[in-house]
């Protein structure tokens, strides 16, 4: 069973400056509540037990969020809202499911993972990138169901417009497993459009095993001098590891940019 989710949250959020020159971009209200909160939902909804939070010395403002008992002790004293006391009751719940590691350079979201091994104990767990969420319907819930079905690693699959492939990872696939899920047979990183072997698109959602730590320890910097989590799946892939792509039923919403941040607000107030 997957119990346990990682969140790499250490990265700097230039795409959102100046708002991110002050204030964490995973804490941007996005109709009312922080966005990193819809991902919490969605693993709490999912079954998710414990949660790794990667951040970095200039994220401290995350941790602090959850552990600022002091100030709401003080507010529910003077003031007894019904409103501020569910909020910290809701705080309270998933400060006891976090813990936090910290990654104080920024190598990579490989790099980041590494930073979570002495804490992972299961044979696979789920990692979430805060920049993507997607709501309607609860992603990591149904890829902990194609995991079961398939003993397989699962990372989240959408269609893009064939035009835009250089943005995203792209997977290369070969067979259909089953409903919405096919085998992976490598990921390719922001191909050009006569190279793109697919219009199918990584999104930030994976089920990793544990043995992706071995892979990761023995990569080389990559792009940017950065350590990727793709270059160590797909040496997994090569060594006959089952890798499925879902495409997930639920809406995306990126919220890595100020355009994509102020739409996810505007459709989220829609449901």
């Amino acid at each position: 069973m997957i119990k346990q989710a990682i969140i790499p949250l250490a990265g700097l959020g230039t795409r959102l400056l100046p708002l991110t020159s002050v204030f964490a971009k995973e804490l941007l209200p996005i109709n009312g509540k922080p966005g990193l909160e819809y991902i919490l939902d969605e693993c709490f909804e999912a079954g998710i037990k414990e949660i790794i939070f990667i951040i970095s010395d200039k994220k401290k403002m995350i941790k602090d969020y959850f552990y600022n008992d002091t100030f709401y002790k003080k507010i529910l004293k003077k003031k007894k809202d019904i409103r501020i006391l569910k909020e910290y009751k809701k705080i309270l719940k998933y400060k006891k499911m976090i813990k936090f590691v910290y990654q104080n350079k920024p190598l990579g979201t490989g790099d980041a993972v590494m930073k979570t091994k002495k804490h992972i104990k299961s044979n696979h767990f789920l990692m979430l990138l805060p920049d993507d969420l997607i709501v309607k319907n609860n992603c990591s819930k149904e890829m902990i169901n194609v995991h079961k079905k398939h003993k397989s690693s699962v990372m989240a699959s959408m269609t893009v417009n064939k035009k835009t492939v250089s943005r995203w990872g792209i997977y290369k696939l070969s067979k259909k497993l089953s409903k919405n899920n096919y085998k992976i047979e490598d990921v390719i990183e922001k191909p050009k459009i006569k190279d793109a072997p697919s219009n199918k698109a990584v999104i930030g959602r994976y089920i990793l095993p544990k043995k992706i730590f071995s892979e990761i320890k023995d990569l080389k910097p990559g792009k940017g001098g950065e350590i990727h989590i793709t270059d160590a799946i797909q040496n997994l892939i090569k060594k006959n590891n089952l890798f499925v792509a879902h495409n997930f039923k639920g809406k995306y919403l990126d919220c890595g940019t100020l355009h994509g941040y102020i739409n996810s607000t505007l459709e989220i107030s829609k449901l």
